[in-house]
């Protein structure tokens, strides 16, 4: 099954602490190394976004920013067998920044 984990930050706070990032690189190596990881990317910010909806057979297009949306700056993409193992890959993407902060 495939699972999408959006991370949503409360605050930026560059720059990154020594050593966040290579760790980060090294989980997503051993991630995709594990055929977990499927996907993962950065989402672009501020005004760029648009949101495509059905009513009643008609198509409308909502260009944004949305207030809603705003904070979701990256996501990963896996697939695993359960939520629970895609659970476990975004808690040790998590832990890395408990550690390092």
């Amino acid at each position: 099954m495939r699972y999408i984990v959006l991370l949503k930050a409360a605050q930026l706070t560059p720059p990154m602490p020594d050593g966040l990032f290579e760790a980060i690189m090294k989980l997503g190596e051993e991630a995709t190394a594990s055929g977990a990881l499927v996907d993962q990317a950065g989402l672009v910010q501020g005004g760029t976004s648009a949101r495509v909806t059905v009513t009643g057979g008609q198509l409308s297009v909502m260009d944004g920013p949305f207030t809603e949306a705003k904070e979701f700056i990256s996501y990963a993409q896996y697939e695993v067998r359960s939520k629970e193992e895609a659970v476990e890959w975004a808690s040790r993407f998590m832990k890395l920044h408990q550690e390092f902060v």
